[in-house]
């Protein structure tokens, strides 16, 4: 999974600092979008040549990881 996750970037030159996939200007926020409303994977890859499977299972990682820092947080306020 460590793989995965570094395929996400942040840089405060693209995306005004959104986490971004491999230092391109796709937000993981915009294909997390996209795979919520049921687009196939598939499909996104032909829409989007220059990303890779890995680089779309990494924002579901992304955000999975995201959620448990956040239900840690909770838990302890």
């Amino acid at each position: 999974m460590a793989s995965l996750l570094s395929r996400i970037t942040i840089d405060p030159e693209i995306c005004h600092g959104k986490p971004i996939i491999r230092g391109m200007r796709y937000p993981v926020d915009s294909m997390l979008e996209y795979l919520a409303a049921d687009d196939p994977i598939d499909d996104l890859l032909a829409e989007f040549p220059d990303l890779e499977r890995d680089d779309l299972l990494a924002c579901l990682e992304f955000a999975a990881r995201s959620l448990q820092l956040r239900s840690q947080y909770l838990a302890l306020t």
